[in-house]
Order: C-alpha cells, then sequence, then structure tokens
C-alpha cells in the first residue's frame, strides 16, 4: 500500500540522495577534466621518440584511488598517470608530469571546489571555460580551448542524453517538484533551475527532469511535464511541491488526475515566519500533531486546536493551515499513516 508521510526525516533522505548525485556529479567532471589534462599532455609531445621509434611520452595506468575534500563532499578519485621518459638536460633528471587541476599531495583542494560552479557559470552557458580556468589554475592548466570544446560536447551529450530517455517504463507513484533559485548576477535575472526527483512502485528514488525555467511559471513548469508525457511517463499518484502557484497549475493542466500535497517543510516554515519567538515552539509543536496526526479526522480536530490557540492574535498564519487544509493532508487519501519518516511504499 502507498504511503506518503511527510516530516524532517523524509527531507533528510531527500538531501542525502541530492547529496549523492552532486558528489557524482563532482566526481565525472573532475575525472574528466584529468583525462582531458593527460591527452593534451601526450598531444604536446607525440613528436618525441627514441632511436626505436617509441614514443618517450605515454600513459601508465592510474594512480591509487584518493579521497579529495570538496564543498561537494568527499570525492573518490584516482587521476590517470603519465610515463615521461626524457630527461631535462639542463637539471639532469627525468621530467616529471604534474597536474596543475590536481597535485599529487592535494587531499582538500579549494581549487578544485570553485571551479565546479564557474565551469557551468562561465563554461556551459557560454562556451567559454578559458577564464573560469586560468582564474584558478593559471594559463598553465593545460587545458588547451580544443580540449574545452570536447568536454563541453561531452557533457552536453550526456544532459541530452538525459533529457531523450524512454519513461514508458518508469512508473512514478509521487513526485518531488521544486525551483533552485541562484544567487548569481546573469543575464537572465528571473532563471532558474526546476527540479523533479520521482519515487518508483518499488521505493526507488530518481532524478526525473533538471531543466530551466523562467522563475516558477506556469509554462515553464508545464514544458517540463509536457516533455516528460511525451517521453512516456504516466501521471504520478500525488505531486509534493511547495506553495510556486506555477506548478500546480501546470499538473492541473498537464497530469489532471494527480493530487496536491502541500510540502510540509516549506509550509511549517511559511507559519512560523508569522509568528513571534515566544510562541514560536509551542506552534511548532502543534503542527507536528497535524502533520503526524494517525488519520484524517484527527489532523482535522489538530487544525481546528490550532486555529483555536492562535487565530485570535495570528489570523494570518492560522490562515497559511486552514486555507490549505486539503492540500495538506492528501496523503490520507491514499495512505496509511506510518510513525516512521518519508515517503514510501510499504
Amino acid at each position: 500500500m502507498l504511503s506518503v508521510v511527510t516530516d524532517a526525516q523524509a527531507q533528510d533522505e531527500l538531501r542525502l540522495d541530492l547529496d549523492e548525485l552532486v558528489r557524482e556529479g563532482a566526481r565525472r567532471m573532475l575525472a574528466a577534466a584529468l583525462e582531458a589534462e593527460v591527452d593534451a599532455y601526450l598531444t604536446a609531445h607525440a613528436v618525441e621518440r627514441d632511436e626505436s621509434g617509441r614514443r618517450l611520452v605515454v600513459r601508465n595506468g592510474h594512480a591509487r584511488q584518493r579521497t579529495v575534500t570538496t564543498a561537494a563532499g568527499a570525492v573518490a578519485v584516482r587521476a590517470p598517470r603519465v610515463d615521461d621518459r626524457r630527461t631535462d638536460l639542463v637539471a639532469g633528471q627525468r621530467i616529471r608530469f604534474r597536474s596543475v587541476i590536481l597535485p599529487p599531495w592535494c587531499r582538500k583542494s579549494p581549487k578544485v571546489t570553485e571551479v565546479l560552479p564557474l565551469l557551468y557559470l562561465h563554461g556551459l552557458s557560454t562556451g567559454d571555460f578559458v577564464p573560469a580556468l586560468e582564474a584558478f589554475f593559471g594559463s598553465a592548466a593545460g587545458l588547451s580551448a580544443s580540449v574545452v570544446t570536447r568536454l563541453v560536447a561531452q557533457w552536453q551529450a550526456d544532459y541530452q542524453a538525459f533529457c531523450q530517455r524512454d519513461l514508458a517504463e518508469r512508473d512514478y507513484v509521487y513526485i518531488w517538484a521544486d525551483g533552485i533559485h541562484f544567487r548569481v548576477r546573469l543575464e537572465q535575472t528571473r532563471l532558474c533551475c526546476l527540479v523533479i526527483v520521482g519515487v518508483r512502485a518499488d521505493g526507488t528514488k530518481e532524478l526525473v527532469a533538471v531543466a530551466d525555467g523562467e522563475r516558477e511559471s506556469t509554462d515553464s513548469w508545464a514544458e517540463v511535464l509536457r516533455d516528460l508525457r511525451r517521453r512516456g511517463m504516466r501521471a504520478p499518484v500525488v505531486a509534493v511541491g511547495d506553495g510556486a502557484l506555477g506548478l500546480w497549475a501546470a499538473l492541473r493542466d498537464v497530469f489532471p488526475a494527480t493530487r496536491h500535497q502541500r510540502d510540509w517543510v516549506h509550509k511549517t516554515a511559511n507559519v512560523l515566519g508569522c509568528l513571534p519567538k515566544a510562541v514560536q515552539a509551542g506552534a511548532r509543536k502543534a503542527l507536528a500533531e497535524i502533520r503526524d496526526a494517525p488519520d484524517r479526522p484527527h489532523a482535522q480536530r489538530a487544525i481546528e486546536a490550532f486555529a483555536g490557540d492562535y487565530g485570535v492574535k495570528w489570523p494570518k498564519a492560522v490562515a497559511k493551515i486552514t486555507d490549505d487544509a486539503e492540500e495538506l493532508l492528501t496523503f490520507f487519501d491514499s495512505s496509511r499513516p506510518s510513525p516512521r519518516s518519508g515517503c514510501e511504499l510499504e
């Protein structure tokens, strides 16, 4: 039976999944950059050969895996190695390849931490990675314009494949949807990232869609949902989201059978924002009694109690619950409540 119970731990579980997604993206990005750096180094010295005509600079597998701490978390890396058999005639020592992106001693790199968002802002958005790379690694980073072009093409191809994959075999019982607004000054100041995470019938969470949008407008959300429908996605039973009106209007147009469930984390924050700090602790407990009620009748009585306690002095805070009561209690209609957290199948 489908059980949809929203609370703080459910948000923690989703956040863990998203953090893992970010770490995996950072790992792949860093691995691709290191491979490209080595390719550029090998290409630059491809003509240098020994007496037998063999190349003096060749690949030599990968180094042992190490962990680099970044803002995205701990990222496991296996850097490619280079066998450089040339000799520095001045110093009389073997020449060694040294990665500018990830030096051998590096275990915690602010450069790698900071360059990943800049690769997006200066690279994926404009096709110009060079200023972003030089700002942190200098002009000797080893990534030429042609190498950067190949990297951009590779990442764009991966994203296009993700956006075109067939969803006919996917059966998302419910989805989370939200818009992420970036605090950076871009040419398109209203741009945000629309994200949908789905849960399949076996309880597996998946990233369903990531797309650009104009704020969280109805048209932007509708385009995302229509694209998912064209690729075979069926209407989910329940959609969970915050108070962005564009999402709900788009759902009514594209997936009219999908039930609407308002996100309790956002709603709780909105209600507490209308109350003085002196009463917020008690109000939080009262809201938890509504959210965690064993069934709809108990939840409705808890709403009445909340209105009675806070409605006279703070009617605006109470209205945020009473006006959206139906959509806040949607999960009771398709589930049996559980004391455990999460949106899960039982």
